[in-house]
């Protein structure tokens, strides 16, 4: 059935408290993240990309949507929601900017399941999800903003809801997928 249309987003409208400045601009094999980022979800050919995260962010003027939170400080489901009400088409592919090893392979690979089930596809280690390099469906919208509401802003709280009412799959890692997964959080990270 191959990839369905879709749009993307690149969640980077973190407070890098840990890193003690910006990770969007960070430096990793000698291109800042954002850039890094933006190639990988370039690379899936989407019908639209956008940035979740601050407007003046190093990736101001890079031709971009960038779409600030509508609901500050809920972390990354506040931007999952931004981005999910401005999307032009039925996917989401969401991948955050600390995750420099992502591949757009992988991604596809969601998509194709996506497309095929029908379902949003969120990775899961063991029992823990990866919900920010993963697909949602357009109709996790009000699962999203009905979470917004209380004070739980949990990711994996939302694909546990999501699993509940049958609009996403999980997708168990291999072994050798886990290293896409390493996030930059500090320095030492580097």
């Amino acid at each position: 059935m191959g990839i369905p249309a879709f749009s993307a987003v690149l969640l980077a409208g973190g407070e890098s408290r840990r890193m003690g400045r910006d990770k969007a601009g960070v430096l990793v094999a000698g291109q800042a993240l954002w850039e890094r980022q933006l190639a990988t979800l370039a690379a899936l050919r989407p019908r639209e990309i956008l940035i979740s995260g601050k407007r003046d962010g190093p990736y101001a003027g890079a031709g971009f949507e960038v779409l600030e939170d509508l609901h500050p400080g809920c972390g990354p489901l506040a931007g999952l929601e931004a981005a999910s009400r401005r999307m032009e088409t039925d996917w989401l592919c969401v991948l955050a900017i600390d995750l420099p090893w992502m591949s757009a392979t992988f991604l596809a690979r969601l998509l194709e399941i996506a497309g095929r089930t029908g379902r949003g596809v969120v990775p899961q280690d063991g029992g823990r999800f990866e919900p920010l390099a993963a697909v949602y469906p357009s109709a996790m919208q009000p699962v999203i903003e009905e979470q917004l509401a209380t004070t739980d802003w949990s990711m994996q709280r939302l694909v546990r809801r999501g699993l509940e009412l049958g609009l996403v799959v999980p997708y168990a890692l291999a072994d050798e997928e886990r290293a896409l997964f390493r996030n930059v959080n500090t320095p030492a990270d580097l």
